[in-house]
């Protein structure tokens, strides 16, 4: 009966456990069939990510948390997350090419995040973009509310235009980057002068600036250069970004990120003049102290006379590749000293007994052949003879042999009688 009891309780939960994975299996294909069949009446922040990618699940609680702020706060953007190795179909048609990736989809358009993997930069973005392109500002009070929040801030002034749909599909393109307003000429501030209107103006670092279509080409190029303020924090995310940029002023806080650019060590603090587009880098030749010093190097660095490092061609290349292996397996032995040495230990091991092994093989296999020669250096000559006459019977060749009895006397015995029986005759 005991038996039958732990056979039923066994088949219970075995059938229990097997109908929660049909279940979760099934709402799980149910959720993704309902994001292709309404991505383009809702608004989806999607993170596509990979069962076996680190970086997705050192991602996966920060996305837990923005999914229930943006939730709790009513906003409309709906959060989810597709395993693209299971539906590569749904990967390949969003151009999904690495993990994790994170896009949000309103209507037709897709945008790419490429901003830190945080909370709260996560949800300002998907605010921003789920909103409007381009954002009212009615009166001088919103006016001053947004930009005590904003370090940088376009605004379009005037009514219809030529130049206000050109502003409203650059803000289409750029809203992933920064905001987009629209305000009459009354809102702004009293020290803003406007040659004519409409026009298209930057507020940031205090000051303001007048986009000129003749002097600075085109609005989405200006746009690009703008936004950026004169002298601002840059991360790894913000670094090439700002490679569109003509000369960009910015600061790191450490020398961790940039050791790991330029495969060396950087003192803090110190300048470098780096080409984002190549890689190429510069660095003083004596320290800079002066406002006179900073400015000759950066004139070497733009009229050629400062020698150049780094770059990107072949041999870079194979030093980034030995670069970031060595900083791979430092940080794991770091991190985890036990795990780094059963991770390169266990390999180096095998491969050395394999090594060892093979060697000792080889040398065995040569001092067989050479202990003959050896072994005969150190013998006699009556013990060379018998050696030899061994060989010979051992390939074929009789040899006189000495057969006696255990009841017959030896050779030297017999001898001794047959001399005995001569002096008695």
């Amino acid at each position: 009966s005991s038996s039958l009891s732990c056979y039923i309780m066994n088949h219970c939960f075995g059938s229990c456990f097997t109908m929660m994975i049909v279940f979760f299996l099934f709402f799980y294909f149910l959720l993704i069939h309902r994001f292709k069949e309404t991505r383009k009446d809702d608004v989806w922040l999607v993170d596509f990510y990979a069962p076996w990618c680190g970086y997705c699940k050192k991602l996966e609680p920060v996305w837990r948390e923005v999914g229930a702020e943006l939730r709790s706060s009513g906003s409309p953007v709906r959060v989810g997350m597709i395993d693209a190795t299971a539906h590569t179909g749904v990967a390949a048609e969003f151009a999904v090419r690495g993990y994790p990736t994170i896009k949000l989809f309103k209507g037709d358009l897709s945008y790419n995040y490429k901003g830190p993997r945080t909370k709260d930069a996560i949800i300002e973005f998907a605010n921003r973009v789920a909103g409007p392109v381009v954002r009212p500002l009615p009166s001088k009070q919103m006016f001053e509310h947004i930009m005590k929040r904003h370090d940088v801030l376009f605004v379009y002034v005037g009514g219809d235009s030529t130049l206000k749909d050109k502003y409203i599909e650059v803000a289409s393109e750029q809203i992933i980057n920064t905001y987009f307003f629209s305000a009459s000429e009354e809102v702004l501030p009293e020290v803003v002068t406007l040659n004519e209107v409409p026009a298209v103006v930057v507020f940031k670092d205090g000051a303001y600036f007048v986009y000129d279509e003749y002097a600075d080409g085109s609005l989405s190029s200006w746009v690009t250069k703008e936004r950026f303020q004169s002298y601002l924090l840059i991360d790894g995310f913000t670094l090439y970004d700002l490679a569109e940029s003509d000369f960009q002023f910015g600061y790191m806080d450490g020398n961790d990120y940039i050791n790991s650019l330029i495969m060396g060590e950087v003192t803090v603090p110190s300048i470098i003049i780096l080409n984002a587009s190549n890689e190429q880098y510069f660095l003083p030749s004596e320290p800079v102290e002066t406002m006179e010093q900073l400015i000759h190097f950066m004139n070497s660095v733009l009229d050629g006379t400062s020698q150049a490092q780094g770059g990107d061609n072949f041999f870079q290349r194979l030093k980034r590749l030995a670069y970031d292996g060595k900083s791979t397996v430092m940080s794991v032995f770091r991190s985890s000293p036990i795990l780094g040495c059963f991770l390169f230990g266990l390999p180096i091991a095998v491969i050395s007994l394999m090594c060892y092994g093979i060697c000792t093989a080889s040398v065995s296999d040569d001092a067989s052949e050479d202990l003959e020669p050896l072994q005969r250096e150190g013998l006699t000559e009556d013990e060379e003879e018998e050696e030899e006459e061994e060989e010979d019977v051992g390939q074929g060749q009789k040899a006189p042999m000495e057969l006696k009895g255990p009841n017959e006397p030896g050779k030297e015995e017999l001898g001794k009688k047959n001399m005995k029986s001569k002096k008695v005759d």
